[in-house]
């Protein structure tokens, strides 16, 4: 709830009377301190909308707004200028409530252990254990890739295995037969063999794969002159390896000489972006930083850049980015990335090529990033992102409901609604319907009553539905969505619907919207989070009619009892629920329950011990 700010009143006030020109309003607590700046276009209608009655705020921005004493405000020619002047004041001053960056920077090392089959390694600090160690580098991301990478092209061991002394004790593991490692552990391989394999993995970090190959083409013509041609056969699939490595590694790309990759994710109101960054067409470094509670995404991603460049010694001409600015915010910031840098740049979101796939690379650090803060695994959250991109939503949802009709024939149809929260199942706000108005088997209107009950219940401010979610799926296709979606716009509910479809083998198949269907790739994080949300509301709403059900068979066995009716067997069932607890019920229990004489009561009690 927002905390009340007494000078509300003087505020909007002022704000009335505020021009709607372009410029900066710069926030200050009661101390006269800046707490926050900002920049509009318009400058009467931004800083009103903090100002306003019942205006829902974020957390972050709600806690602002009641800290506000005053404000103040500079006037600008244009836009652009106001942005400048922004990135310039917050610069200055730092405000409590504006976005500080502060990366996750550190130093590694890479680390050749001390052994006869020694190992490639990254390593935050130097130890005197008698490893070889190279740097320090700048970037620990950058270390973990390139040793990441080395360890891949060249088959190194990853295992915890001891060499020699384990040589001949295992059999290899799945990394060799998928050709990951070179088997080691057979004990084919010298160590001067191994020794010059890892010569060469370094050379490959140091120098990259062009190098490698020209030194490793020259040693196999060498090797095959001699008659080694064993040997010659090795370096002519390690040259094969890199070669293959090299089309889809993402160390290495001399097509982008000098490039910048940004990309982020979100997870609620809460947002982490990471730079990716190459320099001379190898990975250089990588920064993140957790923003916290973010409401508006591209405004986010812009006033990241304006801050991030600011600061920055260096700025490439090309910046790949994981959105599109609309025409006036990109020339904005073109023009003043420009003026930081004298010369051009080239402000792009690549939707194909290998640029996409570095958006990629980055989107996926800003997703571990993240999960570490907020507490969700790195996967949840690339999931949410794929899913909202995919469906082209806003921004990844928070709270996603799905439901599933359930029916045996004519009788006990039911519905399930089961609620994921942040990508997992919140089974708190899972709900349960009992079909009232439909006869017969109408999947359609049996879905438009649950949905109606559900949503009508929320608008009389019903507690138990009070959560509105940011996407809904139906268990169906899109005749589902078509039945639905006018009765959503009657009720005034904006939220995004969506089916999900199954194939003849009853597993996720595709998304349906109400013109065709949106294909997943079935490999993606994505697609298991549809799954998963398809496979829990089936199998929620399938006991819950298992549960009636067996609550109808057991009623129609009561009533065979002498005296018991229908009326009188559904009050017991209410009140015990299940068939062990109506066991374990009492003679006065059921007597009082069911409204019937003691003596009656003790021929029911005899009479459910058989059943």
């Amino acid at each position: 709830m927002q905390a009340v700010n007494e000078r509300f009143a003087y505020l909007r006030e002022k704000t009335s009377k505020l021009t709607d020109r372009p410029g900066c309003y710069i926030m200050k607590n009661s101390d006269g301190k800046i707490i926050y700046i900002g920049k509009a276009k318009n400058l009467r209608n931004r800083v009103s909308s903090y100002f306003r009655l019942g205006a829902d705020h974020l957390p972050k921005v709600a806690k602002m707004v009641s800290h506000v004493f005053d404000y103040d405000f500079i006037i600008t020619d244009s836009e652009f200028e106001a942005l400048v002047l922004e990135c310039s004041l917050i610069k200055q001053y730092k405000p409590k409530y504006n976005i500080l960056l502060k990366d996750d920077k550190g130093y590694s090392y890479i680390k050749i252990t001390n052994e006869e089959y020694p190992r490639l390694q990254c390593a935050l600090q130097k130890y005197d254990d008698g490893a070889q160690y190279i740097g320090p580098y700048t970037s620990s991301f950058a270390v973990k890739q390139a040793v990441l990478e080395a360890n891949r092209v060249f088959s190194l061991p990853t295992c915890h295995r001891k060499f020699p002394q384990e040589f001949g004790k295992h059999r290899p593991c799945l990394n060799y037969h998928i050709n990951r490692c070179m088997g080691l552990c057979m004990g084919k391989v010298s160590s001067a063999e191994y020794k010059k394999i890892i010569d060469d993995a370094l050379s490959y970090i140091k120098e990259g794969s062009e190098s490698s190959v020209e030194e490793m083409t020259r040693q196999m013509m060498e090797a095959a002159e001699n008659l080694e041609f064993e040997r010659a056969a090795k370096l002519r699939d390690r040259i094969n390896a890199i070669t293959k490595a090299s089309e889809s590694q993402k160390i290495i790309d001399e097509d982008r000489r000098d490039c910048d990759v940004i990309a982020a994710a979100i997870l609620g109101e809460n947002a982490c972006i990471s730079v990716v960054m190459y320099r001379n067409g190898r990975l250089f470094d990588k920064a993140s930083f957790f923003l916290g509670q973010e409401d508006d995404t591209s405004l986010m991603r812009e006033e990241f850049i304006m801050q991030y460049y600011s600061s920055r010694d260096y700025i490439p001409k090309d910046i790949y980015i994981d959105t599109e600015f609309d025409e006036q915010t990109h020339e904005n910031i073109v023009k003043y990335l420009r003026s930081l840098c004298d010369h051009a740049v080239n402000l792009q979101n690549p939707k194909r090529s290998t640029a996409a796939k570095l958006l990629e690379l980055s989107a996926s650090n800003a997703s571990e990033y993240l999960s570490i803060k907020v507490g969700r695994s790195g996967r949840e959250i690339t999931a949410l992102d794929e899913l909202a991109r995919a469906l082209g939503l806003s921004k990844p949802p928070r709270i996603i409901e799905c439901y599933d009709i359930s029916n045996l024939g004519n009788t006990n149809v039911v519905a399930g609604m089961v609620v994921f929260e942040n990508g997992r199942p919140n089974k708190q706000l899972y709900r349960k319907f009992s079909i009232k108005t439909v006869v017969g088997q109408d999947d359609y209107s049996c879905m438009c009553e649950v949905i109606e009950r559900r949503f009508r219940r929320y608008l009389d401010g019903d507690e138990s539905f009070s959560v509105m979610p940011d996407l809904i799926f139906l268990d169906g296709g899109k005749g589902h969505v078509n039945a639905v979606a006018p009765l959503l716009s009657e009720l005034g509910i904006n939220t995004e619907l969506f089916g999900l479809v199954k194939d003849s083998k009853h597993r996720t198949r595709a998304v349906a919207t109400s013109g065709g269907e949106i294909g997943l790739s079935k490999r993606s994080a994505g697609f298991a989070l549809i799954t998963q949300i398809q496979d829990e509301v089936h199998r929620y709403s399938l006991s819950f009619q298992k549960q009636k059900r067996n609550a109808a068979a057991y009623q129609l066995e009561i009533t065979k009892v002498k005296g018991i009716g229908p009326a009188k067997a559904k009050l017991l069932l209410t009140k015990f629920k299940t068939k062990k607890a109506l066991k374990e019920a009492s003679v006065q229990e059921l007597s009082e329950t069911a409204k019937i004489s003691i003596d009656k009561a003790s021929e029911l009690f005899e009479a459910i011990k058989e059943i």
